[in-house]
Order: structure tokens, then sequence, then C-alpha cells
């Protein structure tokens, strides 16, 4: 494969903080809220409401068949109600994140499709947590948080260098017989989990967030400790969803060892993945409110 030139070192560039954008304001505020409070709910809801691109992308997630709403939410109360305070803040940090990263053009990273992946991952999450014993599960917006920021790396390739991620895009695309951690490791001098991991650790997301991006295909590294059980079950979820949204055609063997690490029965696999599915099919609709 002839790889194409780039005035652009990833190394350094990911280390040069003036190339990297700077973390949304209303991410700060979110990571700094305390939702135990009555004045920190208060506070989640207003800074919400003042930003009219997540208020509208939240009411139109809460709509979809995805959390069962009984009646049209039209407010961020209302949706507030439905998904409950703590996934609220973690897909509005989520947004927040992801849409600083985006470029007008986008070239040829398509959007829909990560935000596809990534919400059906977060599902995956969900459906896997309710299966593991309750004293391992990670809380709610831990979950939702690392499914929607776990390949984040592929949007800030993209704003550091365009024409490399287009021809990565490119490549996985023409490449199918390939993985693509090894199209990946020929073109880049960092990966999606590194560069990803890289960002989120500068914007001082919580360590275990860190670790998933970083990690989230070689969770039996040492320092993926910090983020398990997430880390693993992210790479399972990956394996449950290899064809949905960006495919990273990961090998579809799932032993019996990374189920039984999370605590969950090896026989109830086929029943889980027949649910991962249903919810990562449902999730169509629903990606379309963050295009």
């Amino acid at each position: 494969m002839n790889i194409s030139p780039s005035s652009i070192n990833l190394k350094e560039a990911i280390s040069n903080l003036e190339s990297l954008p700077a973390m949304p304001v209303i991410a700060q505020k979110l990571l700094a809220l305390d939702l135990d409070s009555v004045s920190g709910e208060r506070a989640l809801l207003r800074l919400i409401e003042q930003d009219p691109q997540i208020s509208a992308k939240l009411i139109g997630l809460a709509n979809t068949p995805l959390f069962g709403a009984s009646k049209r939410v039209t407010s961020i109360q209302d949706a507030a109600i439905l998904l409950g305070l703590t996934r609220i803040k973690a897909v509005t940090l989520s947004i927040a994140v992801m849409t600083s990263l985006i470029k007008k053009p986008m070239g040829k990273l398509d959007l829909q499709k990560l935000w596809l992946h990534s919400l059906d991952m977060s599902l995956a999450l969900r459906v896997l947590s309710q299966a593991m014993p309750r004293n391992t599960r990670p809380l709610d917006d831990e979950i939702f948080l690392a499914g929607l920021l776990h390949d984040i790396g592929f949007m800030i390739l993209n704003h550091l260098d365009q024409s490399r991620s287009d021809e990565l895009h490119t490549l996985f695309a023409t490449e199918t017989n390939r993985s693509v951690d090894e199209i990946e490791n020929e073109l880049l001098e960092l990966n999606h989990c590194e560069l990803g991991a890289e960002l989120a650790r500068y914007w001082e997301l919580p360590d275990s967030i860190v670790a998933v991006i970083r990690f989230h295909h070689t969770p039996n590294k040492k320092r993926a400790a910090v983020g398990q059980p997430l880390v693993s079950m992210v790479c399972l979820a990956e394996k449950l969803l290899a064809e949905y949204g960006i495919s990273e055609r990961k090998a579809p063997i799932i032993d019996q060892k990374e189920w039984n690490a999370l605590g969950i029965d090896p026989t109830r696999s086929d029943e889980l993945f027949q649910k991962i599915k249903e919810e990562a099919e449902t999730a169509k609709a629903a990606a379309a409110t963050f295009g």
C-alpha cells in the first residue's frame, strides 16, 4: 500500500496544546456539576436549555422508541424525567464534545455512521450491564459516556489531518479483508484509540473514560485496570456489533472467558446478542437526531 505523505506528525500534533480544540464551555460546566443536590439538577437543566442545538438533539432522542415515551416529549424537563439526570448529563457531555470536533465539510468520515455506532455501543453496554452482578455494574452515566466517546479518536484524526483521515476511511471501504488495526498501524503514527485518549486526557475527562478510549481494543493491558469493567465491556460490545455503523471488523469469536470476566453466564450469550441487535436496529431512527 502506498502511503500518502503528510506534513503533519500526529505524535507532535497531539502533544501541541495549540493544535487541540479547547473543551467546550458547556462540557467544563457539566463536569463540575453535582447532581446530588437540587441546585445541581437545576443548573444542569438550565445549561442544556441555553444550548438550542443540544436541546433539540436530546428531545429528539427522548422521542425515539428507545426509551418508550408514552407521549411526545417537548421539553428538557420531560426528557430528563424519561432519560434520568445522570444519563442526560452523559449524553449532553458527549454531544458537546463531538460537536466541537465537527468540521465542515467532514470529508470521508461518515459522521452519521459514527453517531450510530456510538449510540449502538451505549445501548449494548446497558444490556450487558443489566446482565452483570449488581455490585459490579458501572454507573449509568459512565455507560453512556463510554459508549458515545469510545471512538472519538476518528474525529480528532479528521480534525488534525483530514487528508489522512480521508485516506484511512477510503482504505476501510476498499480493503475489507484487512483489520482496522492493521490499516491504522500502517498509515498512522497513532491509532484512533491513542488519539482519542490523548484528547480526553487533555480535557481532563474521568480516568475511567480515558482508559476506555485508549484500551477498548486491548483490554488486557495492565494500564486498562482503571477503566474496568467498562474497558472489557466495550471490547465485547464491539465484537457483538461488528457490522453496525463504522465496522472495525473485529473477529466475531468471543471466548467464554470474556463473559465470565464480567460475571455474565455464557449460556445467556445468544439471548443478550439478540437483544443487542434489536436495540441496534431501533437506534437507526435515533441516530438521525444526532446527525
